[in-house]
């Protein structure tokens, strides 16, 4: 299903947001998880290219993608708490934020810690992912004092990124599909599901090479 965006006769695809010719429908591989993910995606983000929340998100079941720097803060105070289904109303889901815990993030104060007993229960946890470059993500939690409230989950011995088409300042700075894949699995090891992540990934850089060969290696 395409449609037209307002001021131009390029088809897009209604369901992820992207043109046609390069729509990310394909490489969707379902997944079912029992932590909820919220992505944050910093507005510069929404059109870009090589980006993955959105492959991410269309991927989990149950996941949001909001857009937007500084929230206002009831608004996030509503996307941190707020039931997102019925079980959660039984069951309130505690945030915690996908982040470094150790990143030089002043001026913020240091986060709280994760309670080690909220580990032990997946399906109570709502994973918050910022979506951007690190100096966008790190506007974005010193903009926005509810974030530097929560508990941070950092990736333990997360592999080197294969992310070839876009290029990170260090080996450990992933996608934010391989960020959010390898964050699941530490929260649900016992989730095989959580794989085809990887199979999603693989099939968004097979399909931007093949239609965005100039981009590859680009900043």
């Amino acid at each position: 299903m395409t449609s037209e965006r307002a001021g131009t006769r390029r088809p897009s695809c209604a369901r992820c947001l992207r043109p046609a010719a390069a729509c990310l429908c394909a490489a969707v591989r379902p997944v079912e998880a029992a932590v909820q993910v919220l992505i944050l995606m910093h507005p510069l983000e929404q059109h870009q290219a090589k980006g993955t929340a959105r492959l991410a998100h269309l991927c989990l079941a149950g996941s949001r993608l909001v857009v937007g720097e500084a929230f206002a803060p009831a608004d996030l105070e509503r996307l941190l708490q707020q039931p997102w289904c019925a079980a959660d109303r039984l069951a309130p889901r505690r945030a915690l934020l996908l982040y470094p815990a150790t990143a030089p993030d002043a001026p913020c104060a240091a986060p709280p810690a994760l309670p080690a007993q909220w580990l032990d229960t997946p399906a109570r946890l709502r994973l918050v992912v910022l979506d951007g470059s690190w100096r966008k993500s790190r506007k974005m939690l010193w903009l926005n004092p509810a974030l530097q409230a929560l508990p941070r989950l950092a990736l333990q011995q997360a592999p080197a990124s294969r992310y070839a088409i876009r290029k990170a300042h260090a080996p450990h700075q992933l996608s934010t599909l391989e960020a959010t894949q390898q964050a699941l699995q530490q929260l649900e090891p016992g989730n095989a599901g959580i794989a085809r992540l990887a199979d999603a990934m693989d099939g968004f850089m097979a399909q931007q090479q093949a239609y965005l060969p100039a981009m590859l290696g680009a900043s």
